[in-house]
């Protein structure tokens, strides 16, 4: 039987190994096409194929076992549940993939692409920029075609230009910069605040005008630190919650 066959990871030893691991996994499984098999690998072939030791890999398909996106049968082997999603809440640990990882997994509708002039809030990102590129997507539960999140990023022009629209369907923006148009994302920043559905929001998300939403802003940044993409992500207050771990 084919088996699937998960992304590449450049690991980070400042962080724990079998986190790292679960979450490019977890990226990578959120992320398949339909047609992709459902088997995975065997341990040893993972382990290899990451680099780390069997247990480590054990502790990382552990992780995705408990979130329901794999099961385990003993001398059959790991396969994807068919309708593995991606669920709520959303852990982060700092890495490249864990935002790739809480960004995947969900159905994604491209509402508009196209030049646009630096919201004034973002100026201090982009100082040398009168105008970026902005898309703005849409993103669903795919098992009950609830809207979850919607997502809008202003991108520097040079590297918008080597983005193909199409793959934003598929891919959250970062694993699209950083593994197709291949920017060195050397840190990414996140905050998280509470705030008011406006109109826009309320009618996109299908909830309440004034409902509660979690903003969430996150900046990445270039081997030259440099902002190149600035993502607003506006999440349902009801469907999501975010805790962030400090790892010592």
């Amino acid at each position: 039987m084919t088996t699937f066959a998960p992304d590449s990871l450049a690991l980070n030893r400042k962080l724990p190994l079998w986190y790292q691991v679960s979450q490019s996994l977890r990226a990578s499984i959120l992320g398949r096409s339909p047609e992709a098999p459902l088997r995975l690998p065997t341990e040893d072939a993972l382990a290899a194929h990451y680099g780390v030791s069997v247990l480590t890999m054990r502790q990382a398909l552990k992780e995705l076992e408990t979130e329901g996106l794999i099961s385990r049968h003993r001398r059959r082997g790991t396969f994807i549940e068919p309708s593995a999603q991606r669920g709520a809440p959303v852990r982060l640990l700092g890495s490249v993939d864990a935002i790739v990882a809480q960004q995947s997994g969900m159905r994604t509708e491209l509402l508009e692409h196209g030049p646009t002039p630096v919201p004034a809030e973002l100026t201090e990102f982009f100082p040398d920029l009168a105008e970026v590129a902005g898309f703005r997507r849409l993103r669903s539960d795919e098992k009950t075609g609830e809207p979850t999140n919607h997502a809008c990023n202003y991108v520097r022009p040079e590297v918008a230009a080597a983005i193909d629209p199409a793959d934003l369907l598929r891919w959250p923006m970062t694993k699209v910069l950083r593994d197709t148009v291949g920017v060195r994302i050397s840190r990414i920043t996140d905050t998280v605040e509470a705030r008011l559905a406006d109109p826009e929001t309320a009618r996109l998300l299908e909830v309440p005008l004034l409902s509660p939403i979690l903003h969430y802003t996150g900046v990445s940044y270039d081997a030259d630190g440099r902002a190149v993409d600035v993502a607003r992500i506006h999440y349902r207050g009801d469907r999501f919650s975010f805790t962030v771990t400090m790892d010592s």
